[in-house]
């Protein structure tokens, strides 16, 4: 479903993407993993065209993203869900609002009723049924996750994109969200790729995982193969192990 070629991408003088190549199977979860800071997230966000590479390459359904115009891209949109890091809710809006944003940005008047029951049944799927008129600040960080996992799959969309899903949550609800990662996975049928420096995560979630370093995937596989990686570096990271001394 999706082909990244050659991706590069850097701030002034940092260099984050550098060449990148990652195949995405139709209907699969890939998980990329890597060291904070190393271009996860920037990552995604050439994927959704949030940003533009320098150079490079990203073909969805066989189509080249990176030169589409408005329409064509306001069109691809429509087709990804994202769940951003912390949520990313409008403070502003109801929750069933921000569950609904992307549907009702789109929709004339006349739908809206279908809307708002469609918005009661993704929150219902995410186990949050019943609360679409609370605000964000009278949720927990667990509930945020989920309201955003909602509105993440909205639109029905055929590839959603997790930023970080299991980061600034306790334990317990990081494994709520893991368990509803697979179930919508499976339930929706789509093709799904999550970034987290979270190993536990991705052994959890993935069908395959890519490891992101110093600007380039290095190896991917299954969670067993990258368990019994050779790559020293992969090591190292699924350990928790340092690189190099402290300085």
């Amino acid at each position: 479903m999706i082909k990244i070629k050659n991706l590069c991408k850097s701030f002034g003088e940092h260099l984050v993407l550098n060449n990148l190549n990652l195949d995405i199977k139709r209907g699969e979860t890939m998980v990329i993993i890597g060291r904070s800071g190393c271009g996860k997230s920037v990552l995604l966000k050439h994927i959704v065209r949030i940003l533009n590479p320098d150079s490079g390459e990203i073909f969805i359904n066989g189509e080249n993203i990176i030169n589409l115009d408005r329409k064509k891209l306001s069109e691809l949109r429509m087709k990804i869900g994202v769940l951003f890091q912390g949520g990313a809710l409008f403070d502003s809006l109801t929750v069933g609002e921000n569950v609904g944003f992307l549907l009702l940005e789109h929709s004339k008047k006349s739908r809206r009723e279908i809307f708002k029951k469609y918005v009661q049944e993704k929150l219902a799927m995410v186990g949050l049924a019943g609360i679409e008129d609370l605000r964000p600040a009278e949720l927990s960080g667990g509930m945020k996750k989920r309201v955003g996992l909602a509105r993440a799959i909205c639109a029905n969309p055929e590839l959603i994109l997790y930023d970080e899903p299991t980061t600034g949550i306790d334990p317990i609800m990081a494994a709520v969200i893991n368990d509803l990662i697979r179930k919508l996975h499976s339930q929706l049928k789509v093709t799904s790729i999550a970034v987290t420096h979270d190993i536990k995560s991705a052994y959890k979630i993935a069908d395959r995982i890519a490891m992101l370093y110093q600007g380039k995937i290095i190896e991917t596989g299954t969670s067993q193969e990258i368990k019994n990686s050779s790559n020293a570096i992969i090591q190292q990271f699924i350990k928790g192990e340092k690189e190099g001394p402290i300085k």
